[in-house]
């Protein structure tokens, strides 16, 4: 019982020293956004994401513990994404069970990657474009 405690916080500790290296560093690598959320004072806070499309319409994925700017978009759904050095105007939209389920199968983490994030419950928002917004 003692070993499986202690590989239990071992694991636990991985996890968030893993979670807090990706919150501060922000690693940029293959395919990424830019996500621009505002808070209901204003204040604006980027958070680089991993590029994600399904059915051919842009998703961003809070698929790790810290999810700040998933809760900020939510509260606040317009947000600037820069893209391939393209930033325009869009519209976090919260996806129902039903687009949720066809996203996951088209985007899709691996067992490492659930493991590694410490199981963080995956949400995405769609990110609908506002026309004739792009910079």
């Amino acid at each position: 019982m003692k070993i499986v405690g202690i590989g239990l916080l071992a694991y636990v500790a991985l996890v968030v020293v893993l979670e807090s290296t990706l919150g501060l560093v922000q690693p940029e690598f293959g395919d990424n956004i830019v996500i621009t959320t505002t808070d209901s004072d204003g204040v604006s806070s980027d958070r680089v994401l991993g590029r994600d499309f399904s059915g051919g319409r842009l998703y961003a994925s809070a698929n790790h513990w810290p999810r700040a700017w998933y809760n900020g978009a939510l509260e606040n759904p317009r947000v600037r994404v820069t893209m391939d050095g393209v930033t325009a105007d869009y519209i976090a939209v919260p996806v129902d069970e039903e687009e949720h389920a066809r996203v996951s199968r088209d985007i899709g983490n691996g067992i490492g990657f659930k493991i590694m994030v410490g199981f963080a419950p995956q949400r995405f928002l769609r990110l609908d474009p506002v026309a004739g917004s792009a910079d």
